[in-house]
């Protein structure tokens, strides 16, 4: 019998996927309790309308984050944090303090766990960090740290 599954079925199928499988198997399992339903023209068609949907969102996604992407780099956060000789700062600058002071001054709210700084702004100046907006989108962000 042919079913589409509604969820994942370890070992069977993922969730949209067209299989076949044997008969008492899909009538006393899958479909009673609502893994998957008979794969007739009615489920088919649901299921190309659920994949067009997603596509649609996955375009619309995409395209927000390439426009969040021009908004940040044409943007630069300005931190003040004090410091010692040479530059140096007393501590260091954090990707929380940055996303703050981005979701402060400019009403943008980007995650903190987005931007990929390996270690804090140790250092005065301009300092670009990298964001990741998307699985296809990164963009850099200029932070300027100012002593206080």
């Amino acid at each position: 019998m042919k079913v589409v599954f509604l969820k994942d079925v370890k070992g069977k199928g993922k969730k949209g996927e067209v299989k076949n499988v044997a008969d008492g198997y899909a009538q006393n399992f899958l479909i009673k309790n609502g893994y998957a339903a008979e794969a007739n023209a009615q489920a088919l068609s649901q299921l190309e309308g659920q994949k067009n949907l997603e596509a649609k969102n996955a375009a619309a996604e995409l395209a927000e984050a390439k426009a969040l992407k021009e908004k940040l780099e044409a943007l630069t956060v300005e931190l003040k944090a004090k410091s010692g000789e040479g530059g140096r700062l007393f501590g260091s600058v954090s990707t929380k303090q940055i996303a703050d002071a981005l979701q402060k001054t400019h009403g943008i709210k980007i995650d903190k766990r987005k931007m990929t700084l390996s270690d804090g702004i140790r250092a005065l100046g301009f300092t670009n960090v990298p964001v990741k907006l998307h699985h296809e989108v990164s963009a850099a962000l200029k932070v300027h740290v100012t002593e206080e």
